[in-house]
């Protein structure tokens, strides 16, 4: 029976990774960061009672879609609802998207996605021909749609508790536009999803700089380890926030 409790309040974060992007960069680090993450949120090693981002948190288990994601805007739109449904047998919870953004120096996590403007080629030289799409009769997946979908995570929130677990000389920030490329692709296809089914959109996505060293790698996975903490910590504890005066 314990185990069986166990398992009801246990939550599943999937994380995601993108796999080489064009020639200048033969390894994405954020398939990198992702493929070798623990398969639950560690403990903290120390906790401070009186902190504001102490919250007693359930097990975390971390699931990562097996393969580096192919940057080509097809197979983003035809994985994204499946990451959704059970996955191995287990419901998930929470989305991290993972991807690179060039040589900038800090890590940040995007607000929204977009659903116009995709206008780069993938690694397939393959385009989004939204006019094709739009056409009367068509059966394009976003109509209805608005043009921006925002995470229903608490951004705020969130950066201020990942900061409070991370070096306090990282450069960490939320970022408002994520790129109209497939970073920003996959992230919408996972709202978009999510908007349509009426479900919380309990998702993020996570840039990181191209840098893939061994040493950028490993500060990746930490940073990627303290967002997925944040998260829950950030949803654990709205949750427990009284609503329509209940506690």
């Amino acid at each position: 029976m314990g185990s069986q409790v166990e398992d009801q309040d246990e939550l599943t974060v999937l994380v995601t990774g993108f796999g080489p992007f064009r020639e200048q960069y033969p390894v994405n680090p954020s398939w990198e960061i992702a493929k070798d993450l623990p398969s639950y949120l560690p403990p903290l090693r120390a906790k401070d009672p009186s902190s504001r981002h102490s919250v007693d948190l359930p097990p975390v288990r971390i699931l990562v879609y097996p393969e580096p994601i192919r940057v080509n805007y097809k197979v983003v739109r035809k994985l994204v609802p499946s990451l959704w449904e059970t996955y191995h047998g287990r419901k998930v919870d929470i989305v991290v998207h993972i991807g690179m953004a060039g040589p900038r120096p800090f890590y940040c996590i995007e607000r929204r996605g977009h659903r116009d403007g995709y206008k780069h080629t993938d690694v397939d030289g393959e385009k989004v021909d939204e006019e094709e799409e739009r056409k009367p009769g068509s059966d394009w997946v976003w109509r209805g749609l608005p043009e921006e979908i925002e995470t229903d995570l608490d951004p705020e929130d969130v950066l201020a508790r990942w900061q409070g677990h991370s070096s306090k000389d990282t450069d960490l920030r939320i970022s408002e536009d994520a790129g109209r490329y497939l970073c920003d692709f996959i992230y919408f296809s996972s709202l978009a999803h999510l908007w349509k089914q009426e479900r919380e959109r309990k998702v993020v996505f996570f840039h990181v700089p191209a840098d893939a060293s061994d040493s950028s790698i490993t500060k990746g996975r930490e940073l990627a380890i303290n967002l997925i903490r944040s998260i829950v910590e950030s949803e654990v504890s709205r949750k427990k926030q009284p609503i329509g005066g209940e506690v």
